[in-house]
């Protein structure tokens, strides 16, 4: 159509946001008629405060806010306009998303002399860069001709949150994720939700509480700009991932961060959403030695009994040995059998077997000085600090010490003289 018609219908579009605050400088002075109700003689002004000041204009928003605007055709002519109908697209640099509109109308319509066509639209932003919204009307003259008009809105949409992820992985299946986020907005923001949505494979223990659940940040998280905060994430594959050595090597996909804010500016909310977070490759070497079941806690004098699991992580099948008082030290007394034949196991196949020590000292033992020998290449490989545990000298009491260390925060032989 012609640009230069001029159209029955007046489009009106404006985006939806909480007011801000400002700040006046100067006081605000007025005339004593101007305020009845206040008696004493040096109210006639009234104190610099905050203020709220409406929007001007689109403006900017961040990256994970929900976008909302009121859409508002008007009849301005003095016949009914017949087949009125509003789309709505939203336009970014990758996309063009249609917005619903009118969901609730039966629509086109008939718009008689100043009567309005009108709803809220409210779409959550998922990209960054500019974006244009795009306002189609289309409507029937009384003439029976069809026409159409388009007016375009363009806002930007910056990034609130920059997040950077480390992995490390442990000795067993076990992955430590460390997320820090930084808030680099021009404002104050208040983390109000951080979690990690583990993927299928896996399973995700939050370390960002303390043992009574309580939150290890206050109550109110928040990061003032430039600021960050670092969350922690034990991450554990499923039995049936862990079982299966290959699986577990192509299972590369964490999950995805999930963090929802609210802003300074009123507390307006937004949620951003990491895409799927990968572990870094799994390394294992020829053998894998992983510990399958354990208690925490032992009595002294008596024997502890431990599962372990050697895995042929190789290309080659191994014929394994297996010595476990190669270094004897005098905090730990072996029990048992010491030196064992693990058999033949081929590639990414396993073998169980038992351990028993005997413990003789109080406190944290490490448990070591483990050697599996290859007996067709010949070669040794050790595994040192496989094992944890806190030797107690009754286990009856060993529940009240553990909660008076942890209410204390102090070593445990530092407990021990003082409980």
């Amino acid at each position: 159509m012609d640009s230069q018609i001029e159209h029955m219908l007046a489009l009106k579009v404006m985006r939806l946001t909480r007011p801000t605050l400002t700040n006046f400088e100067n006081l605000i002075f007025s005339e004593r008629s101007d305020l009845p109700h206040l008696e004493s003689e040096e109210s006639n002004y009234l104190p610099k405060s905050n203020f709220l000041l409406l929007p001007q204009s689109f403006g900017n928003i961040y990256l994970g806010e929900t976008f909302s605007s009121y859409i508002c055709v008007h009849n301005c002519v003095t016949h009914a306009v017949s087949s009125v109908s509003v789309k709505c697209d939203l336009q970014s640099n990758n996309s063009r998303v249609s917005i619903p509109i009118h969901a609730n109308r039966t629509i086109p319509t008939t718009l008689n002399q100043d009567e309005t066509l009108d709803d809220v639209i409210h779409y959550e932003v998922k990209e960054i860069g500019t974006h244009i919204l795009v306002c189609e009307v289309n409507y029937v003259s009384p003439g029976g001709l069809p026409l159409s008009f388009r007016k375009f809105f363009k806002f930007q949409v910056l990034k609130p949150l920059d997040v950077q992820t480390k992995f490390y992985n442990a000795e067993t299946d076990e992955v430590i994720l460390e997320a820090t986020i930084q808030n680099i907005t021009a404002n104050v923001i208040c983390l109000e939700r951080v979690e990690l949505e583990p993927s299928d494979s896996y399973t995700s223990t939050s370390l960002n509480t303390t043992t009574d659940g309580n939150s290890v940040f206050c109550s109110i998280n928040k990061l003032q700009p430039q600021n960050s905060c670092q969350f922690l994430y034990c991450i554990k594959p499923i039995p049936s991932i862990a079982n299966d050595l290959k699986t577990l090597k192509m299972a590369m996909n964490i999950g995805k961060l999930d963090i929802v804010w609210r802003s300074s500016n009123l507390a307006e909310r937004g949620r951003l959403q990491t895409s799927q977070l990968q572990r870094s490759s799994i390394e294992f070497g020829d053998l894998r030695l992983s510990i399958i079941e354990a208690n925490s806690i032992s009595e002294i004098s008596k024997p502890f009994i431990f599962n372990c699991r050697i895995t042929n992580t190789s290309t080659r099948s191994m014929e394994l040995n297996l010595n476990f008082n190669i270094k004897q030290k005098h905090c730990n007394l072996y029990t048992g059998s010491s030196e064992q034949n693990l058999g033949l196991i081929e590639p990414d196949k396993f073998k169980d077997f038992r351990l028993t020590i005997f413990p003789i000292r109080l406190g944290i033992v490490s448990v070591g000085d483990l050697q599996i020998s290859d007996v067709f290449m010949k070669r040794i490989y050790e595994f040192e600090d496989i094992l944890q545990v806190f030797v107690v000298k009754d286990l009856n009491e060993a529940y009240d010490l553990q909660k008076f260390v942890k209410f204390h925060d102090i070593p445990v032989s530092q407990a021990r003289q003082s409980a």
